[in-house]
């Protein structure tokens, strides 16, 4: 069943958020994870949230969305990421 990883991204430091996203897409080809939606432009419907930047990944599976989330290879671009933003992200399994 694929999985997704939904991140909501306020860019603190935009220079060093670039090298981030120079450093991802790498990272996700030996877990077979690919972009879904990558900063598009959004528009509430409901409510009021007012996300940053989102970002929508897809894996095969759960086990491989966690396997890339906690890799040696996504290792360097989540520091990055983590210094250069505030992030939620949650991941969540989707429908056969």
């Amino acid at each position: 069943m694929p999985a997704y990883i939904i991140v909501d991204v306020k860019v603190t430091d935009p220079q060093r958020y670039e090298d981030y996203k120079k450093l991802t897409p790498g990272s996700l080809a030996p877990f077979n994870g690919k972009f879904i939606v990558r900063g598009g432009a959004t528009q509430t419907l409901e409510g009021d949230w007012t996300p940053g930047r989102v970002v929508v990944l897809e894996f095969p599976n759960a086990e491989q969305a966690r396997s890339w989330w906690s890799s040696d290879s996504y290792a360097p671009a989540k520091a990055i990421r983590q210094a250069a933003s505030v992030t939620r992200m949650i991941l969540v399994e989707g429908v056969a």
